[in-house]
């Protein structure tokens, strides 16, 4: 799934649960009615200033829009698991003789 999508998708639910027509939020953000039907379609990648002005039309901060783009997304990702590895660091002679330590110490990684 594209981003641009999933702002669209976002734009449109948002817009539909408070009772907007495109046609008002067109007006409100002051982009054409093709324009805006072509964003929440997923057809068209908005600028930040479009995206700036469609969420003042909708009284909803940008941080807000971020959020609920985040958990839209997060649904579509597949889990992963993550691999574990582990190291050996061996002591070095420039350490202070008090933190030297006779024994190489185990660290796990993760990525």
């Amino acid at each position: 799934m594209l981003l641009r999508q999933v702002i669209g998708n976002v734009f449109r639910r948002i817009r539909l649960e408070r009772g907007i027509t495109l046609r008002e939020l067109a007006e409100l953000a002051q982009v054409s009615v093709p324009y805006l039907s072509e964003i929440e379609r997923g057809r068209k990648e908005p600028s930040s200033e479009i995206l700036a002005a469609i969420c003042r039309a909708l009284e909803l901060d940008l941080t807000d829009l971020l959020d609920e783009v985040q958990f839209d997304l997060a649904a579509f990702r597949e889990p992963q698991r993550l691999e574990t590895t582990s190291i050996q660091v061996a002591s070095t002679s420039y350490a202070p003789t008090s933190y030297r330590s006779s024994t190489p110490q185990a660290y796990a990684l993760v990525a």
